[in-house]
This record gives structure tokens, sequence and C-alpha cells, in this order.
């Protein structure tokens, strides 16, 4: 069911709260937990290369490591909410960050070749 479908049912399920334990599917062995850390680096990679790009002072690392943890820790919050099927995991918000941090050292090496593809669209 699409999200905006569910909004006038959020409350009509128990809240999953968020598990604390970092990398327990890891260290236990259960599920796809290889799966979900690549998928959630890979997530937030186009955040932390682009975030940059679209700003108009000068990003650091501790900026995208503040601006990709906030928008995990939103997306977490809410998985809950939408339905019993969702949890939230420190898990998940770890390697979303850690997918952030990824995105801006990509961007820093291709920041000369990026700023001459802007320079030649901007041109056009």
């Amino acid at each position: 069911m699409p999200i905006i479908a569910s909004l006038p049912f959020i409350f009509n399920h128990s809240y999953v709260s968020m598990n604390l334990v970092s990398f327990i599917d890891v260290s236990s062995g259960k599920g796809d937990f290889i799966r979900q850390v690549v998928l959630n680096i890979i997530m937030t990679i186009p955040f932390g290369f682009l975030l940059p790009l679209i700003k108009n002072k000068k990003t650091n690392l501790i900026k995208i490591i503040l601006y990709t943890f906030l928008l995990s820790l939103g997306i977490e919050l809410l998985q809950p909410l939408i339905n019993d099927f969702r949890s939230s995991d420190i898990t998940d918000l770890i390697t979303n960050v850690l997918g952030g941090i990824i995105g801006y050292i990509l961007y820093i090496i291709f920041k000369p070749l990026t700023t001459k593809i802007l320079h030649y669209i901007k041109e056009e």
C-alpha cells in the first residue's frame, strides 16, 4: 500500500522500537545482512556526492556527516510508523552515514571533472 494511502491508519498498529545494538544481525548471522548493509551504503552515496554540488557555501566532511545522519534518522524514525513489517535499526543509521562519507570522498576525487562538466553545461 502506498504511504499516502496508509496515512489514516498510521497509528492502528503496534510501534516496533528501534534496535540500538549495532550490527546484531551480522554477529548473529540471521537474515541477509550483507545485502542490507551494502544497499544502505549505496542508497546514500548519491546524497554525499550531490549535496556539495547544490550547496553554494563550502561543504566539508562534518556537514556531510551531519546532513546524512539527519536524513537517515528521519527515515529510520518514520519506518515503524508505516506498517508492522518495518523497523528502525542503528546499523542502518551507521551504514547510511558511511555511504554519505563515501559519496563525499567520490565528490572530492571527481571534483575537477564535475566542475568542468558543470561549466560546460552553463556555457551552452
